[in-house]
């Protein structure tokens, strides 16, 4: 399959090589940020209500994660400065600098999340049939199958948290926490449909409350004692991992908790933009969390057996009930982080070759990232509840929780550091000092929660395997099939030549062919002309193509070649369609008839050829036949493309031809 840029789409109903379709640079992002500071406003209200969901309800379970390890931990000053400290750091370093500040700079086109983090990597390569290029792809492969396992894990683990905080206020309410968590997370599942933009703006000011109260409910306790600022030095940390070094790394797995939600917030760049989350993180979220977390600490130090649920126990009697509500509503909306990532990772799969062509539906007028996939919601949604009734509580989860996510930090750091040395041209002495940094806080965090794995870390594994088997076996295949179906297809003017030369009949009419270039043959043009023994008056080659911004005015969409011949009635017409205009093949038909170079186009007598490409197992050489039956049975669910391209069922044509794997 040739390679495509790290700012292509696909063509609008392609299907990758099972269908015909093309890919086209895309506009620049600068045509679809909305600028103005009210947008500027809504988009960081939308921000917070869909990015930070994810790492803004950690304070719920990361430090009772992490004071209920049985390692021996004393409520002193040492050990809770020590624990804040760790948890402080790690966030500053992980999320304020290596994300906020570096990895939200490596956007491809707009996008954000690990895939386009290789696309950029592959691009810096300048190598994209090499050795090297095809391992960045494969190692953003596996980050995108280890986000998926994290996307399954979030919800569940957050939604529960909430919930049980009911059994807090009254431990008779236990029963109700599995039910009322399954409807609250099939609400929300049910509720993508309406898109990040509307969820967000919803959301947004909820979250806004959150942190706020987040913030109140941290400072109360830390002006009763201000001491605890002193876990704010990293020198507690290091004299924690001193004093224990075994407890320090066993904690790690459960301070990871205060941090899972940054490679989401990367993921998610796409939905709002750069500017929005940064400001949003270092004005509101930052601040909100290290006053809570630094209130909890001080809580523990005060009245040690708060240990079993800081968070819920640092505000007063009277509030925790309506906090209970407000946490779980909030936990909702840490499940959308990870939901609206998948969504935009699976995008950036799908553009990249290592994703059939999934229904995607556009959910903002304004924002080319801002979208809904239902078949990857559906997938999600099936797996969240298999997890939520399989492990049945927070405490449960958390100890599965970590090992496929800070996976996903090592691998965005390697192919960060290759942006920043072949693309940015950063020095060798400074790629070693990121890498040192960052790589080496990340390899202790994910080597800390390896010992996760026999308790539940291997559910995430596991999704993580299935993913990148998925990811990796469409990719092969569709290099496979392309190769073959191109081999078959031929040049076109080789096939426009053969056609001057042999004596066909004309029949009356105008036959539309989508097709993804005007280099080679449509299978179906061939199929009808070999079958049918005729060709029509004339013949439309269609290549559609998807840019990033909203609109495209007709005037400026469509570009009309005769391929060299005015008279023999063959023309190709590129339509470059906004990604809210409908890729309506129809209609271009009907702008272009007035066309001169479209001249005897009728559009009373039109037929469209589609060809339907059957892909047929064999024996021969380039995959495990295992995995060709899983690559033909991911084409046979991808999109339908005469649905897709609105062409009317009654004068549409499916033409099949078989293509070997």
């Amino acid at each position: 399959m040739s390679e495509q840029s790290n700012n292509e789409q696909p063509a609008v109903g392609g299907n990758g090589p099972i269908a015909d379709g093309g890919a086209v640079p895309q506009a620049s992002p600068a045509g679809h940020r909305t600028a103005g500071k009210a947008a500027g406003a809504v988009l960081l209200l939308g921000a917070l209500g869909v990015v930070f969901g994810d790492i803004g309800t950690s304070p719920l379970y990361a430090l009772k994660t992490v004071f209920t390890l049985d390692r021996g931990l004393v409520p002193n000053n040492r050990d809770v400065f020590g624990v804040i400290s760790l948890v402080f750091w790690s966030i500053t370093l992980v999320v304020s600098i290596k994300y906020v500040i570096f990895i939200l700079r490596t956007d491809n086109d707009g996008e954000g999340g690990v895939m386009a983090l290789a696309a950029l990597a592959r691009r810096a390569l300048r190598a994209g049939s090499g050795r090297r290029a095809a391992g960045v792809m494969a190692l953003g492969a596996l980050g995108a199958a280890l986000f998926y396992g994290d996307s399954v894990i979030t919800p569940a683990i957050s939604v529960l948290s909430a919930v049980e905080g009911l059994e807090v206020t009254s431990p008779g309410l236990a029963v109700v926490v599995l039910p009322l968590a399954a409807v609250i997370l099939t609400l929300l599942f049910v509720g993508q449909r309406w898109g990040t933009g509307r969820v967000g703006a919803v959301f947004g000011p909820i979250m806004l409350f959150w942190f706020a109260c987040l913030g109140v409910a941290g400072a109360a306790e830390v002006v009763r004692d201000p001491g605890i600022l002193a876990g704010l030095s990293p020198a507690y940390a290091v004299l924690f991992v001193v004093d224990h070094p075994v407890t320090a790394f066993v904690a790690m797995g459960a301070v990871v908790l205060a941090i899972t939600g940054a490679e989401a917030l990367y993921a998610d760049m796409g939905h709002f933009g750069r500017a929005p989350i940064r400001r949003a993180w270092f004005a509101i979220v930052f601040p909100a969390l290290t006053l809570n977390y630094l209130g909890q600490g001080a809580l523990i130090l005060r009245a040690p057996d708060s240990r079993a649920d800081p968070f819920f126990l640092l505000v007063p009697n009277w509030a925790r009930l309506p906090m209970v509500v407000l946490a779980t509503v909030a936990t909702v909306i840490a499940s959308q982080a990870v939901i609206s990532g998948a969504f935009s990772v699976s995008r950036e799969a799908m553009r990249l070759g290592f994703l059939p062509h999934l229904r995607i539906r556009q959910t903002s007028h304004r924002e080319y990232g801002q979208i809904y996939a239902p078949g990857v919601n559906w997938s999600l949604f099936a797996a969240v509840m298999v997890v939520v009734f399989a492990f049945g509580s927070s405490t449960r989860l958390a100890a599965a929780y970590g090992v496929a996510v800070t996976g996903t930090f090592l691998i965005t750091t390697t192919l960060f550091l290759v942006v920043a040395s072949r693309r940015w041209r950063w020095s060798a002495r400074r790629v070693a000092l990121f890498g040192v940094v960052f790589g080496s806080i990340e390899l202790i965090f994910f080597t800390a929660n390896l010992a996760k794995v026999s308790h539940g870390g291997w559910l995430t594994l596991l999704i993580a395997i299935v993913v990148f088997t998925i990811l990796m076996t469409w990719q092969r295949g569709a290099e496979l099939v392309t190769a073959r179906r191109t081999e078959r297809e031929g040049p076109l003017p080789d096939f426009i030549e053969t056609l001057h030369d042999v004596d066909l009949p004309w029949v009356p009419g105008t036959a539309v062919f989508p097709h993804p270039n005007k280099e080679t043959t449509p299978l179906a043009l061939r199929a009808n002309v070999a079958h049918n023994h005729v060709r029509h008056d004339r013949i439309v080659l269609i290549t559609g193509r998807t840019a990033n911004i909203p609109h495209i005015p007709w005037d400026q969409r469509l570009t009309i070649d005769d391929l060299g011949d005015p008279d023999d009635g063959i023309i190709h017409i590129t339509a470059v369609f906004g990604f809210q205009d409908p890729p309506d093949f129809p209609e271009v038909l009907r702008r272009a008839a007035a066309h001169p170079v479209a001249k005897g186009v009728t559009l009373d007598q039109v037929s469209y050829f589609v060809s339907k490409i059957t892909l047929r197992c064999t024996r021969s050489p380039g995959m495990a036949t295992w995995r060709k039956r899983l690559f033909i049975g991911l084409a046979h669910n991808a999109a339908s493309q005469a649905e897709f391209l609105h062409l009317p069922e009654e004068q549409t044509i499916v033409l099949s031809a078989e293509v070997p794997v």
